[in-house]
């Protein structure tokens, strides 16, 4: 039998064992809120992180959104002037379409008219601030667009380059052409359906876009436009059927 003083000394070392047991879970209790609290941390620094980016992109969005905005304002409503066009184009009613006639029509030899080349102009025309439009050119084999001063001759043959006041792009038989001087042969990467025009009188810009894929094709820069200039259209040929164009803008291309 054991002793009294044995079962004190049982007792204390049971009762120390048990104060060891109690400490060391309370300390394994500490660490793990320890941890928890560190992993916790990290996350709210995570979600903090993914905070600040969504609002970076947020805000990016938003000012493509007023860029967008603001372009399509710069829109306007080109319409063909029948006044203007050579005698063997035909017009719709709606002043939204071109094409090139097997006949001559029946119209006067007014001083605004083209009589050699098959060129029409736009109705209105620009003095001043930016505009884009866009010509659906799907199944053309032969066409230049662009624009063109007030001024230009009207009679008898007269290139289409800067020289003569044009700011245009030409396709002929798959080839396809910027009117500079000397001309510049264009690389694309498609063949366009859709060609935006974009102009901004101030800044001496003219721009050509492939519209489906915004596609920049050419432009001329540091262009001093002399007067009032005008949307420009060119289309030839009685196997080149199919018809200029003036489409809706769905989208608007961002220099």
């Amino acid at each position: 039998m054991f002793s009294s003083g044995c079962c004190k000394l049982a007792v204390v070392l049971v009762c120390v064992l048990l104060l060891a047991v109690t400490i060391a879970l309370r300390i394994t209790t500490l660490n793990f809120s320890r941890a928890e609290k560190a992993q916790l941390e990290e996350r709210n620094a995570n979600l903090t992180h993914d905070k600040s980016q969504l609002e970076a992109e947020l805000s990016a969005m938003t000012g493509e959104r007023d860029e967008l905005q603001r372009r399509l304002s710069e829109l306007v409503n080109v319409t063909l002037d029948p006044d203007t066009a050579n005698p063997h184009l035909i017009l719709s009613a709606d002043g939204k379409q071109v094409k090139h006639g097997d006949t001559r029509q029946n119209v006067p030899d007014t001083p605004k008219r083209f009589n050699y080349f098959a060129n029409v102009l736009g109705k209105e025309g620009f003095s001043s601030g930016k505009f884009y439009y866009e010509v659906q050119v799907k199944g053309k084999i032969r066409w230049i667009l662009g624009v063109a001063k007030e001024s230009i001759q009207r009679k008898g043959s007269t290139g289409t380059s800067p020289k003569n006041a044009y700011w245009a792009i030409m396709l002929e038989d798959g080839t396809y052409e910027a009117r500079a001087v000397p001309s510049v042969p264009l690389s694309l990467k498609g063949k366009p359906q859709r060609v935006g025009v974009f102009v901004d009188y101030d800044a001496g810009l003219v721009s050509f876009y492939d519209a489906d894929c915004w596609h920049h094709i050419y432009s001329f820069t540091n262009v001093s436009f002399p007067e009032k200039i005008y949307p420009f259209f060119c289309t030839w040929g009685n196997d080149n059927s199919a018809p200029l164009i003036i489409s809706p803008v769905y989208n608007c291309p961002i220099n």
